[in-house]
């Protein structure tokens, strides 16, 4: 680690000082200016370090491995020279300058860096998937309500079950804001323990705790002029809970470790599953921080709430995973469909997508069908009237045939001669059906023990 002093903390020290303190591989044992109020003197203080108006002082001690002139003055320069040791390096002039320079190139250079990678998550979130509308009239409603919230800064929070996709309301509100070339920074407040919550959230200074290397910066601060996403609020804890409220109330963030605030203006998109205001009642969510997230309410729908939608949705499904799984699949057979319309979806539009892969996974042809459906989805089937009688009667007897065909080549052992004369149908017929419905003629067969 390299000892360092920086004489001089008007606006040259004071930048090298908030880079150097940004470096574990750098100590920086004193800083000194004549002026008694120069900001590298405060920042200098705040940190802990020793500060004063006499550089001799420092120089005295005799513990820096480089001094840095930062003063730009000769004489200065000269009177260091002749009284440090022989052992420690000078910075001054020229020399200093240009180390301020690369230096602060290179923090803009990171900084710039921070908001490419920001933006590239973005662009790849963005291509996986657009927010569906559909006709069910709930989802229109809710597309005018996205409309209208998205060019205000007004804090918006989106309730609804797990897997209705809450994070996509978030970019859609996002895309069509103002602040939409800006980063959207996104957090999932479940997956974090309350202290790395905190330190992604606001970020740590080097030293703050055991593992800090070096200064971390938060998503608050990459997020500012832009847009956070914080996904299952109620999961945060109260202390974080106290924290985020004070943010959102005074505009400012605060380090783990640091004693200075910084300004953000972030606009707030939260998400959340739970029913916050029984949360409340229970003592495990703040209900003054519900008032300040609660501006705008936006409520999503179950996916067994727009059935109707299933259609739309299967096939956009259908294109993300044929590109996924480089398969050409690239339709649904009306009775998988039916099954699909007929299910109850307690996981909502993840567990649609996730069906759908593994259907063009399974499928040996370009239409996916009833048989490539997981059997709790193909066992589902209940009527319903106002499918009216023609449909249910068909479906019914699909399943049945689906379901006969099968059980008669497994007791024959997928012979189907035999499993012809177990049914008591031609062999010409019960051929006809089980390609008709796709089944398999193989059975496993018994391992020799």
């Amino acid at each position: 680690m390299t000892r360092v002093i920086i004489v001089g903390a008007g606006k040259g020290g004071t930048a090298l000082l908030e880079l150097f303190s940004e470096d574990w591989t750098v100590k920086i044992v004193g800083v000194a200016d004549i002026n008694e109020r120069a900001p590298g003197l405060a920042l200098a203080r705040e940190l802990g370090l020793p500060a004063t108006t006499d550089y001799r002082e420092l120089l005295a001690a005799d513990a820096a491995d480089v001094i840095i002139d930062a003063t730009g003055n000769p004489e200065v320069s000269r009177d260091i020279d002749s009284l440090k040791s022989d052992r420690t390096g000078l910075l001054a002039g020229v020399a200093a300058r240009f180390l301020w320079e690369f230096l602060t190139a290179k923090s803009q250079s990171k900084a710039l860096e921070d908001k490419y990678q920001l933006a590239l998550r973005e662009l790849e979130a963005h291509s996986e998937g657009e927010f569906i509308i559909g006709s069910n009239p709930k989802m229109k409603e809710l597309s005018q309500l996205i409309a209208r919230v998205a060019p205000t800064p007004t804090t918006v929070l989106v309730r609804g079950e797990s897997g209705t996709g809450k994070e996509l309301v978030a970019r859609a509100i996002h895309a069509h804001s103002a602040l939409c070339s800006q980063p959207l920074v996104t957090l999932n407040c479940t997956a974090l323990s309350p202290a790395l919550l905190e330190s992604e959230l606001f970020g740590y200074r080097r030293g703050a705790f055991t593992g800090a290397y070096t200064d971390r910066v938060g998503l608050f601060e990459k997020a500012d002029g832009g847009t956070m996403f914080l996904d299952e609020i109620g999961d945060m804890s109260l202390e974080i809970q106290a924290k985020l409220l004070r943010t959102l109330q005074t505009g400012e963030i605060r380090a783990v470790g640091d004693v200075r605030t910084k300004k953000v203006c972030v606009r707030i998109i939260a998400a959340t599953n739970q029913e916050l205001e029984k949360a409340i009642r229970e003592g495990r969510f703040r209900e003054d921080l519900l008032y300040r997230i609660n501006t705008f309410t936006i409520t999503l729908p179950p996916l067994r709430e727009r059935l109707e939608d299933i259609p739309v949705l299967a096939e956009h499904f259908l294109k993300r995973a044929q590109a996924k799984v480089n398969k050409k699949v690239n339709s649904i057979s009306p009775l998988a469909l039916t099954l699909l319309r007929n299910y109850s979806w307690p996981g909502n539009l993840r567990e649609l997508e996730n069906i759908i892969e593994r259907a063009v996974v399974l499928a040996s042809s370009p239409k996916i069908e009833a048989e490539h459906l997981p059997m709790h989805v193909q066992d589902s089937t209940v009527f319903k009237p106002q499918d009216g009688f023609m449909e249910g009667k068909s479906l019914a007897i699909e399943r049945f045939e689906r379901d006969a065909l099968s059980r008669y080549l497994t007791e024959a052992q997928g012979n189907i001669s035999k499993a012809a004369l177990l049914a008591n149908i031609p062999r010409r017929t019960f051929h006809r059906l089980i390609l008709k419905h796709r089944i398999s003629a193989r059975v496993p067969k018994p391992r020799n023990k």
